[in-house]
């Protein structure tokens, strides 16, 4: 059986782990939001229409601060559509998505959902058709306390105080020819720049996300970048990353090397904002915003709708003049390997946790999500639930900049990679720590030795796993528990050393105080 060590130190801090880490998305797209989130008609519905089962799946997955209403959709949302009266809202149809949008959750419903999960608001306003006045609109709708004719209009509408929506995103992809009203890095850079400067006007207070590349495959990446932020650098406080991965033409053992792009994507993006940082010999450090990650299979499960250009969908319903209200979209059903990439996925956020202070899973419920439901039916949890929901419950503290010790092993699409991917974090205060590990062998176990000695002496509190001998195993509304959460009874701890034995492809976190 192969060895592997890996090497813990306290003192080789990473930095704090900012609970934002594990935000999550929902936006106006397929069912995330009806027959997601909210289904007035469905047995556990409550007085206002949400799911109070997909509501205890969220808290228990711990998601903390939620962005929305998009993603591509908010670039031709008119945020007035969603207010007021529901029976007087208008139907609206969706570019980003070929919907029919009814408006029948808005800024109100949204925000009094997040208060029921126990999450942080997060908004993004459209810059792709609308502009700095409608952004300013809006943030004085939800953030002004009164006095003003659109903060008496929300008090009329039903909410006495302020929102208080810290974090808002200056538009989403604006990189993309797909989306509505892209534009060229110089043509948004200014507007942004312009728009976060009204805003901190409005509101000082206001944490500002500059939209950089939605992938760092785009022909501009990193360049869009750069040329944004030398127009905004001084305005915002975040730029943007999105990234999604998936296993392309069977090619397993690159796939459960994702975090490994994602590393490399971060380390372009920190580098060109720093590079603009010492262009304008600035004091200020720029954070990172990875508000759009995850799997999604993009090229498998879709099929390419010809009005728009690099973006997939499922066009079961979507055919002629036909625009439905809450078509399945990209409801992608995860198996073992893609929770043991998602748990490697949160491992490189952790080793970024410096520079990257805020993410988004994208997205929470049914399109692209740990979170399936079905129309008046169950809700289950699906395999990347689990990487998640341990992860934000264990990663508490700083992230430790860990050592790892391992053979390699040859990938198409990265060249050589490490077989075991690590993270840790530590909690002086509890003196609590967590492992994460990664085995990416597609046929062997491995043994890892964590030296832990610096830490003092410990004891397992606990361990979880992913694992299966079917890689390919998948939660199903038939078999809503075929994948679950496990054990790993090989973890032992012994004068300062921590050994597990890691199955193929797995992903294991241990506790430890």
């Amino acid at each position: 059986m192969s060895q592997a060590r890996v090497t813990v130190d306290p003192s080789y801090v990473v930095g704090p782990i900012n609970r934002r880490l594990f935000g999550s998305f929902i936006e106006h797209m397929g069912r995330a939001v009806y027959t997601g989130i909210y289904e007035p008609g469905h047995p556990t519905a409550d007085e206002e229409g949400f799911r109070q089962d997909v509501i205890e799946l969220v808290k228990e997955l711990g998601v903390t601060g939620i962005r929305y209403p998009g993603g591509n959709f908010v670039s031709g949302f008119q945020w007035r559509d969603s207010i007021g009266p529901k029976d007087q809202r208008p139907r609206r149809l969706d570019l980003a998505w070929r919907s029919t949008e009814t408006n029948q959750v808005g800024l109100h419903e949204f925000a009094s959902w997040v208060r029921k999960v126990g999450g942080e608001l997060m908004y993004a306003v459209n810059l792709g058709t609308a502009d700095t006045k409608d952004a300013l609109d809006v943030v004085e709708y939800a953030n002004i306390a009164k006095g003003s004719t659109l903060s008496e209009e929300r008090i009329t509408n039903g909410q006495p105080d302020p929102f208080g929506i810290r974090m808002w995103y200056l538009g989403n992809e604006m990189d993309g020819p797909w989306q509505v009203g892209h534009s060229s890095a110089d043509d948004y850079g200014k507007k942004a720049s312009r728009t976060a400067k009204a805003l901190r006007q409005l509101d000082p207070e206001v944490e500002l996300v500059a939209s950089g590349s939605s992938h760092p495959t785009m022909p501009t990446f990193p360049t869009w970048d750069r040329v944004v932020l030398e127009h905004a650098y001084d305005d915002v406080d975040y730029i943007s990353c999105h990234g999604y991965y998936e296993e392309k033409n069977g090619d397993l053992g690159s796939f459960l090397a994702s975090p490994v792009k994602m590393d490399r994507y971060l380390d372009v993006v920190i580098a060109t904002a720093d590079h603009v940082k010492a262009l304008k010999r600035s004091d200020k450090t720029l954070n990172i915003s990875f508000d759009e990650w995850n799997v999604w299979y993009l090229g498998d499960n879709l099929r390419s709708f010809p009005r728009q250009t690099d973006r997939f969908y499922r066009t079961d319903e979507i055919e002629g003049d036909n625009w439905p209200e809450a078509p399945r979209l990209a409801e992608d059903v995860y198996s073992v390997a893609d929770a043991v990439v998602v748990g490697g996925l949160l491992i490189s956020l952790l080793r970024h946790a410096d520079r990257v202070t805020s993410a988004a899973m994208s997205m929470l419920v049914n399109v692209i999500a740990p979170i399936t439901t079905e129309p008046g039916g169950p809700a289950w949890r699906q395999t990347t639930y689990y990487p998640f929901a341990v992860t934000s419950r264990l990663a508490v503290g700083v992230a430790l900049d860990v050592r790892v010790e391992s053979g390699q092993y040859e990938t198409d699409e990265l060249g050589s990679v490490p077989l075991v991917d690590a993270g840790a974090t530590y909690d002086a205060g509890s003196r609590r720590a967590a492992v994460f590990l990664v085995n990416r062998s597609l046929t062997d176990s491995l043994t890892v030795t964590v030296d832990l000695a610096k830490l003092g002496d410990m004891s397992v509190l606990e361990t979880q796993m992913i694992s299966d001998a079917d890689v390919y195993a998948r939660n199903t509304k038939d078999a809503p528990e075929r994948v679950t959460l496990q054990p790993n009874t090989t973890a032992t701890y012994d004068d300062g050393a921590l050994t597990v034995t890691l199955p193929p492809v797995s992903w294991t976190a241990v506790a430890l105080g």
